[in-house]
């Protein structure tokens, strides 16, 4: 991490598969002095001996007041998505993986944050035929344009972890990978499946780098090269 390294970040959707690692690995972080995680239910297996992590927790996800006397955040995580199955409607998907997480990313530059991290998925593209992939790409899109200093996208393919409703998707998509692995390589080794604690850390890498692209994509190749070189 760099050394010029923030005290103070934000993060939505800590309580997910990579939002819970990234919590768990910034709360650690000798840099890091306050960690606000807006979420819509408690925190659950974190360490925090520091009392580092303050609590925001919403149903909507949203940030009713702010004390302008409480440290500032200047660098932002958004960990939030759904899957159609557990959305029930394109409709309904598209008001989590578009409306929320761009009202989010909203309310964290209204607070102070110039730095953001999302996750957000291969294939991500607003004129795809997927809806799921069209959302994520007009996700995407919208938050490009809200001015911040610098934002980054980590589009990883299916995710290695623990969760606590496992994707049956996701578990399949493991199994199939095992067999054709070694046949993926160049830009197909970015359907590889990829731990979830790998994609933290490379958004963290990214993120606290504060390199001058306005606009990152991550994609799976691109996170390993990150935790080559930070490792």
């Amino acid at each position: 991490m760099s050394s010029d390294t923030n005290a103070c970040v934000i993060i939505a959707g800590a309580t997910g598969l990579v939002g819970k690692e990234i919590v768990t690995s910034l709360v650690s972080q000798s840099g890091i002095e306050t960690l606000y995680s807006l979420s819509r239910r408690p925190l659950e297996g974190i360490t925090d001996p520091e009392n580092k992590i303050i609590s925001i927790i919403d149903a909507e996800l949203s940030i009713h007041q702010w004390d302008e006397q409480q440290p500032t955040p200047k660098v932002g995580f958004i960990c939030l998505g759904t899957t159609l199955k557990q959305a029930g409607s394109k409709e309904n998907l598209r008001k989590i993986d578009v409306e929320l997480v761009c009202n989010v990313a909203q309310q964290m530059k209204m607070i102070g944050v110039k730095r953001l991290a999302v996750v957000s998925s291969l294939g991500a593209n607003a004129s795809s035929p997927s809806h799921y992939l069209a959302c994520k790409g007009h996700m995407e899109k919208n938050i490009e344009k809200m001015g911040f200093d610098e934002v980054v996208f980590a589009r990883p393919g299916p995710l290695v972890g623990e969760r606590k409703a496992p994707r049956q998707d996701e578990k399949l998509l493991q199994g199939v990978f095992k067999v054709v692995r070694p046949l993926m390589i160049g830009k197909l080794a970015d359907f590889i499946p990829i731990n979830a604690k790998d994609v933290a850390n490379a958004m963290i890498y990214q993120v606290f780098s504060y390199q001058k692209d306005p606009v990152v994509y991550l994609h799976r190749r691109d996170m390993f090269d990150l935790l080559r070189h930070y490792d």
